[in-house]
């Protein structure tokens, strides 16, 4: 139980539109999942058909006469994803009153950059597993994982371009280009401890709420809808991709492997600088900085470390202060839907937002 003494903080990075209050009792940031029955069924059930037509484009357009290509890409599309982002592409077109086919192909083209991107982030941390099966880097090797990814990346501009709006290839254009800086800011902040919350949050705004921003706004375009609301939904979209990698972040030091699908601590063994790491870091004493230091910086990891790590993010609340700000940008994006028509897509994205908080993997 959560104690009834808080104190005001204000979050780094993007400046937000309250102070959320943070409470100061140890917690352990697993039981903190809110809602634990929060899932993307309503957002899945609601979208089925559309979701069909979907998978089916991706499968036509990973074809290709160089049979690894297919076989590659049909890999790590078959692994299970969530299909978070279309689905954010086809649920936001309806909220928007597109009645077309328009989205469906679009749709398309925002999975083929997150699964593109996808490839190419598990070559840069060597990653053994995704989604609990092997990767594709470690089945056929770092060359063939880059090459398809970018194969995929062209598929995802070729739908771009046939569906013919300069407005709808601008948004992913650049979405495409900010992940990529994304990516590369990553790399310059590994193993640096110094990292503080404001870096990290930019690191995470450009690799991942980027494309959720961006296949959000696609919605709007498609609806015709006023600048307002493609500012709205771009909004949603961008706070709601911001939680949703704090909540992964922490769950790289609070998960079960088995639920997680991918090894635990993988951002530790990297020497990746998330928030519950900077946040450590600042608490820490002395000795503790040494440890992290000694494990980031220089690599030098040994035995039980991990469990260290574990042990003083515990100590000083930082999991559950991920998860408290992960919260936050939450209810920033449910305050941008609050200008839109109740309706059915509303309600489920409303839900996804709960999800995204709740989920275990």
């Amino acid at each position: 139980m959560l104690a009834s003494h808080y104190h005001a903080v204000k979050l780094g990075g993007v400046t937000p539109e309250f102070d959320v209050a943070v409470p100061v009792s140890p917690v352990n940031a697993g039981e903190q999942q809110a809602k634990p029955q929060a899932s993307l069924e309503s957002l899945t059930v609601l979208l089925k058909s559309d979701l069909a037509r979907v998978n089916r484009l991706i499968v036509e357009r990973m074809h290709s006469p160089v049979a690894l290509i297919p076989q590659l890409a049909g890999h790590i599309v078959a692994a299970g994803g969530k299909r978070l982002r279309p689905m954010l592409t086809l649920a936001t077109s309806r909220l928007c009153g597109y009645t077309g086919d328009r989205h469906v192909a679009l749709a398309a083209a925002v999975e083929f950059i997150h699964t593109a991107t996808l490839l190419h982030d598990d070559v840069v941390d060597s990653s053994d597993l995704r989604r609990g099966l092997a990767t594709a880097n470690a089945v056929w090797g770092n060359k063939p994982s880059v090459l398809v990814g970018d194969f995929l990346f062209s598929r995802a501009f070729e739908l771009m371009v046939e569906d013919g709006s300069l407005r709808v290839l601008q948004i992913l254009s650049r979405a495409s280009a900010v992940i990529a800086e994304g990516e590369v800011l990553q790399l310059m902040t590994s193993n640096d401890t110094t990292t503080d919350e404001d870096a990290y949050l930019r690191v995470i705004r450009d690799k991942t709420a980027e494309l959720f921003a961006a296949a959000c706004r696609i919605g709007a375009v498609l609806g015709d809808n006023s600048d307002d609301e493609d500012a709205a939904l771009d909004a949603f979209g961008r706070n709601l991709g911001v939680a949703f990698q704090l909540i992964d972040d922490m769950l790289d030091y609070s998960a079960r492997e088995t639920e997680l699908g991918k090894s635990i601590g993988d951002d530790f063994r990297d020497g990746k600088i998330t928030l519950p790491v900077v946040l450590a870091f600042r608490a820490g004493n002395e000795s503790e900085r040494a440890f992290w230091r000694r494990t980031l910086e220089d690599q030098d990891q040994r035995d039980g470390d991990l469990a260290r790590a574990v042990e003083l993010m515990n100590r000083h609340d930082c999991l559950y202060a991920t998860w408290e700000r992960a919260s936050h940008y939450g209810e920033l994006a449910r305050r941008t839907l609050a200008s839109f028509r109740d309706c059915a897509e509303k309600r489920a994205l409303l839900e996804a937002i709960d999800f995204c908080l709740a989920r275990k993997h």
